[in-house]
């Protein structure tokens, strides 16, 4: 069976998009990752209407990527706070090559608004490809990609 014949009904890619692959979800969660947690603070910043961020962080928090925490200010009823969960932080490195994409490919003159560097040396942080063996670094002509147990014909 070769790739095209292949379904992509259980793609990891596909599914992921699904949760994830709208713009504003992934605005919602570059802000998440920078420490923004407060409803009237993403509303603010991203731009976004209260209704389609009240949606966006509704499907965060019903997919276990952001939960809530409540908080009160003194003399306020009791607000929620939206937090990545550990699911929610596994996609930072997602964000980051998103990230180093752009700054690569579409950059303007002003350059980066975030400069990441590792706190220990201060080298800037970039993502890259490795194998479990910790080859690091590796090109797409270093891989091999084969159909894995869960590929099934296309219907």
């Amino acid at each position: 069976m070769e790739w095209l014949e292949a379904s992509t009904e259980n793609c990891p890619v596909q599914r992921t998009l699904d949760v994830v692959g709208e713009k504003w979800t992934l605005l919602i969660l570059r802000d998440a990752v920078n420490g923004v947690r407060r409803f009237d603070d993403f509303h603010r910043h991203i731009g976004l209407s209260e209704a389609v961020l009240s949606d966006r962080l509704r499907k965060l928090i019903s997919a276990g990527i952001l939960k809530t925490v409540p908080y009160r200010e003194p003399g306020s009823r009791s607000r929620n706070e939206y937090r990545l969960t550990r699911k929610g932080w596994d996609l930072w490195p997602v964000l980051m090559a998103l990230s180093q994409w752009g700054e690569r490919h579409t950059l303007g003159p002003e350059g980066p608004v975030l400069d990441v560097r590792h706190t220990d040396c201060d080298a800037p942080v970039r993502v890259v490809v490795e194998c479990s063996a910790e080859h690091s670094a590796l090109t797409p002509g270093e891989v091999t990609a084969r159909l894995g147990p869960g590929a099934r014909l296309r219907s």
